[in-house]
């Protein structure tokens, strides 16, 4: 879904201002950048579970990931299965599981391995072995990829936590943590044995030959460790007991260290042995940051004089230092830092933009505001066509983010990855252009598994945000539950968010690439934030909205009328005879027609009442306040225990109805994401009338271009006032989900519902056959399955191939359901639209001569491009 390149100048946000005083702004990367396709595309989700003897029963993660030399077995620690995995990713778009090595059959089921780390035809499986927090052990096992057999083990002085082995091959280094005992005492730090860096001298090609030595980074005893006066006086915070986190290594084999619980670094000379620098990470200000557990996105508070604490580190270009400062018991400043490793300085600081770029993509966790927020961990640097790229994973926001680095002091934001939950290990692969982060959440209950990603490098434009809002005009976002267009404004639509949050209505520019959030206002009853779930809003012509509000009781459904400022003016309570036996699943969408006497509410229920077996769709008339209902068939849900209901109700053109109907299910195991149309008898019944229904279009595949784990909620749906069919997915307030929102525009009105007869038997859009296999209205063109938000490109397509400036003309009415379909211009053949873009203008070449050193360089790229595609 990317964008073409002559379309990438201002698609990322505005530049980040950054909150802390005297912290140098974030810069973007400028179009030189964008034009040369050096973004990451994400091309593969791959589930662990799937690679795990137990299935999808297991719980299993994949935390720190490394790759063989050729680069195409990629090998994952998992210590939640106490593991490690194997994956053959020859074809990355297609991992394919190798299994698995169960640490007992290195050592004990009680082993716990920390990470791994590559190594000719070897792997460094690290291993914890403790018995204890006060008795800590720990082992580096060399394991043969090829057969997986076991060739050595390196015994440690204590626990170990993360390894890194030198550009050169010359040494591996182990952070011996010994991490301290939470529950023990306030659960702070000094606790003995204090923890120490082992140097393992890869001497020769054999591992017998392999020696071990040991950098004590305190003096006196294990039971009763003195504090190094180098540490002491670059003011680490409690230099007796270090507690090593994370080691990288530079190409001069210097070793760089964070001392996350003390919020410090030490260096040291890999050959010598001897500790050469330390210094302290200090602290920060921060301002117009979320830092409460409210219910609300509300960037205003502010923090002052926390601690980094650096937890994972990278060189960059052997002098400079980045930082991820996730934080632990005293701190964390919810950004990342660059460090000037000559004077331990700070050389660049994110100060709040890394939270605000969060905030503007939806991807805010706002239940970890009152801790650590986004809470950076992850980190890697590496080089791409020349270019040095740095890697920043948020653990709880489930993305990462990447910048340029041609000037290392200065930090150039180019796009955010998104991720399934909790995004630890990045391993950039540079030799092959691929990223892989791995995922280590995993609570199968409630559909979050732990994964492995993979993105190429090449793209032209990103792929992810499809919907966002502009940094320097911050409109926090999140949870969008249902969509109505704009009477006014053909482009724009409205959104409103469910009680993930107090309950917002967002104003969506749709001309813009991604779609731009401009504005929301809250949603008010008696002068204070209304206690709503909203899951459905729509434009009045006469002013102001219907909205849908689900209650956690039956009798708690009810229609909301909100004028044009946010302000509840009336509540309608659905008939108690309906939905008093409802426990939950109620309204879900609202639609409105006409106006004055005339004005009609049509709404849908998510799921049957208790004893039905359709859904109900209901018709309320404000002017005699009647309702009418009539019945929806569900497709089968199938054996295991999903279900489908309805996610949203729109009005058509033509005077008849859409509606999303969706399973319960999410990723892999997503089956029924999609869009059915139906008609209204014109006359009404005192008894439920039940509705032919046919579809029109399968989603699915448009959740699943991108190679996400497939959404959920596909929650809403609505056809602007210049004739397109937009959807939007909930992102369930980063909260037991991936946080990723997917808004699409589907096409245009005729192209998704046609304009001739429609078949009036039920169909569903995927059983056994394949997304692409699903049948379409008769009489009507399918558009090409993909999230088309404004200018994104087609999934199937190269990148540049778009026409994004190619729009339906506006409907000409007033009211939020045109009551006449748009006239489309007929949908342009591939050819055609290839032809807008210059990809098929290769005639243009001879007319180039004058200029042939720029036409072979630009035609290079374009090749390059497609290849790694």
């Amino acid at each position: 879904m990317n964008r073409a390149a002559r379309k990438s100048v201002g698609v990322l946000a505005a530049a980040i201002v950054v909150g802390a005083a005297g912290i140098a702004p974030l810069t973007l990367a400028d179009t030189a950048t964008a034009e040369s396709g050096n973004y990451f595309e994400r091309i593969s989700t791959y589930p662990v579970y799937q690679n795990h003897p137990e299935g999808v029963a297991a719980e299993t993660a994949s935390e720190i990931s490394t790759v063989s030399e050729d680069g195409k077995t990629l090998i994952y620690s998992d210590a939640l299965s106490r593991q490690v995995g194997f994956l053959d990713i020859s074809d990355p778009s297609n991992p394919q599981g190798l299994g698995t090595l169960a640490l007992h059959q290195l050592g004990s089921p009680e082993d716990e391995p920390t990470s791994v780390a590559a190594y000719g035809d070897f792997v460094f499986v690290v291993v914890n072995t403790s018995e204890s927090y006060a008795n800590p052990s720990g082992r580096v096992d060399v394991v043969r990829i090829a057969d997986r057999s076991l060739v050595r083990s390196i015994e440690l002085v204590g626990q170990p936590d993360s390894i890194a082995i030198s550009k050169d091959g010359a040494y591996a280094a182990i952070a011996i943590e010994n991490e301290r005992d939470e529950d023990a005492g306030d659960g702070g730090l000094p606790q003995a044995p204090a923890g120490s860096v082992q140097i393992l001298d890869l001497v020769g090609a054999e591992p017998d030959g392999w020696n071990i030595r040991e950098v004590a980074l305190t003096s006196g005893t294990p039971e009763k460790p003195d504090a190094l006066p180098i540490l002491t006086e670059a003011g680490i915070d409690t230099p007796q007991d270090p507690e090593p986190e994370y080691v990288t290594i530079n190409a001069n084999n210097q070793l760089a260290v964070t001392l996350q619980e003390n919020n410090g670094v030490v260096l040291i000379d890999l050959p010598s042995g001897k500790i050469t620098k330390a210094f302290s990470a200090g602290s920060v200000d921060l301002k117009d940051i979320d830092i409460e557990e409210d219910g609300k996105l509300d960037p205003t508070g502010s923090l002052q004089d926390v601690p980094r604490e650096p937890d994972a580190i990278g060189w960059i270009q052997d002098r400079y230092l980045a930082t991820a400062n996730e934080g632990d018991w005293k701190g964390g400043s919810r950004g990342f830092t660059i460090f000037d490793s000559h004077t331990g300085k700070v050389a660049w600081d994110a100060g709040n933009s890394f939270e605000h770029l969060a905030l503007s993509q939806g991807l805010f966790p706002e239940k970890r505001a009152g801790k650590k927020g986004t809470e950076p961990e992850g980190l890697a640097v590496e080089t791409f066509n020349g270019v040095d790229y740095l890697f920043v994973a948020s653990e709880r926001g489930n993305f990462v983010a990447v910048y340029e680095l041609s000037d290392p002091t200065s930090p150039k934001y180019l796009q955010s990855l998104p991720t399934t939950n909790g995004p630890e290990g990045i391993l950039p692969i540079p030799g092959r252009d691929l990223l892989a982060i791995a995922s280590e959440t995993d609570e199968a209950d409630k559909g979050v598994r732990s994964a492995m990603t993979l993105f190429k490098f090449g793209a032209t434009g990103a792929q992810f945000p499809t919907i966002e809002s502009d940094i320097e005009n911050l409109v926090p976002f999140g949870a969008l539950s249902g969509l109505s267009a704009n009477p006014a404004q053909p482009h724009k639509l409205f959104a409103v968010s469910d009680s993930a949050y107090e309950p917002r209505i967002y104003s969506i520019d749709t001309q813009k690439s991604p779609a731009l959030i401009e504005s929301s206002i809250p949603v008010t009853q008696d002068g204070a934030p209304a206690s709503l779930d909203l899951e459905g809003i729509a434009a009045r012509a006469d002013g102001g909205f219907w909205a849908a509000h689900e209650g956690k009781e039956g009798t708690e459904n009810a229609l909301i009328r909100i004028d044009e400022a946010g302000a509840v003016i009336d509540e309608v309570s659905l008939p108690e005879d309906v939905v008093a036996q409802l426990e939950g699943q109620g309204l879900e969408g609202v639609s409105v027609r006409g106006s004055g006497e005339q004005e009609e509410v049509i709404f849908a229920l998510q799921r049957e009442v208790p004893g039905e077996d359709f859904v109900r769709i209901g018709k309320y008339t404000p002017a005699s306040a009647e309702f009418v209902w009539y019945g929806y068939q569900l497709e089968p849900a199938g054996e295991d225990d999903s279900w489908n209901g309805l996610s949203e109700i729109t009005g058509l053109p033509d005077g008849k109805f859409a509606v999303i109907e969706r399973d319960k299910r999410i990723g892999e195991d997503a089956q029924l994401k999609a869009v059915y149309q139906f008609e209204l008898p014109e006359v009404a019944s005192d008894e439920v009338t039940i509705l032919d229904k046919s579809l029109a279009k399968d989603v699915l595949p448009v959740l699943e271009a991108t190679h996400c784990r497939t959404q959920e909620k596909l929650e809403g749906l609505t056809i602007s006032g210049a004739g397109d069919v937009f959807v939007v997915t909930d992102n369930d307030a980063v909260d037991d989900a991936s946080g990723e929102t997917v808004f699409a525009n589907l096409g245009s009105v005729n192209e998704v519902f046609g304009t001739s007869e429609q078949p009036t038997e039920s169909e569903s859009p995927r059983q056994s056959e394949s997304p692409q296999q699903s049948e379409t209205p008769e009489g009507s063109e399918q558009p090409t399955p993909s999230p088309v938000p404004s200018s994104s490109l087609e999934a199937t397509q190269s990148p540049e191939v778009v026409d994004s400036e190619s729009e339906s003309p506006p409907a000409g009415s007033s009211q939020p359901e045109p009551s006449s379909t748009p006239t489309d211009e007929p949908a342009k053949p591939e050819s055609e639209r290839l032809a807008d873009t210059g990809v098929n203008s290769l005639w243009l070449i001879p007319v180039g001569l004058v200029m042939a050193g720029l036409g072979v360089a630009a035609a290079m790229k374009t090749s390059r491009a497609r290849r790694q595609r």
